[in-house]
């Protein structure tokens, strides 16, 4: 499922779910490199911490700011009605 709107350039909800430890596992790496190359993000540490408590299959999600300054990655229920984290990080150039 794609989208278009006045407050993103694209964003896009991928099919299929994966564990919520898969994405937790991923995005701790993420997170570590970040804070080693100093590049910026926003809620990042929180969504790992909420990836790696949550239970139940995750859906992930992505939009691009209208700016294009910021990439948000959205991690969804599996029925992709609910928000379960975000974490955002500033593209570079």
């Amino acid at each position: 499922m794609a989208h278009n709107g006045p407050w993103c350039r694209t964003g896009v909800v991928w099919d299929g779910a994966a564990a919520p430890e898969q994405f937790a596992r991923v995005y701790r790496r993420r997170l570590r490199r970040t804070r080693r190359t100093g590049q910026e993000t926003a809620g990042l540490e929180d969504a790992v911490d909420r990836l790696a408590a949550h239970r139940l299959p995750v859906r992930l999600g992505q939009v691009t700011s209208a700016d294009g300054g910021w990439t948000y990655l959205l991690f969804l229920s599996q029925d992709a009605r609910t928000l379960l984290a975000c974490t955002g990080v500033r593209r570079r150039g």
